[in-house]
């Protein structure tokens, strides 16, 4: 399935979450999207540009240790950008709503 192409995000997703089976992975996921939101709160209220390098860092850099050292696969935003971002925000969401376990 992994080099299949998805046409839905809905057909994405469950190959999402079998990418984010490691647990510690979703923790440090969960660690650099909240970090996201912090870096882009501190970008609004102060303006200053440095805050969207800072929350690049923080998103990605949490995400893909996770993958290479727990997870050990590559990451799915090598190969569908836009799926695996939206894929990281609805997991953040269904870990915060207890759908799925932190």
């Amino acid at each position: 399935m992994a080099t299949e192409r998805f046409r839905r995000f809905a057909d994405f997703y469950p190959f999402y979450l079998r990418e984010h089976a490691d647990r510690r992975n979703r923790r440090l996921h969960f660690i650099g999207s909240t970090l996201v939101l912090l870096c882009l709160w501190q970008l609004f209220a102060t303006g200053n540009a440095v805050w969207v390098l800072n929350a690049l860092l923080c998103g990605y850099g949490f995400a893909w240790i996770g993958h290479f050292f727990f997870e050990k696969n590559r990451p799915a935003t090598f190969k569908y950008p836009l799926y695996s971002f939206i894929g990281d925000w609805v997991m953040y969401r269904d870990m915060w709503m207890g759908k799925i376990r932190f």
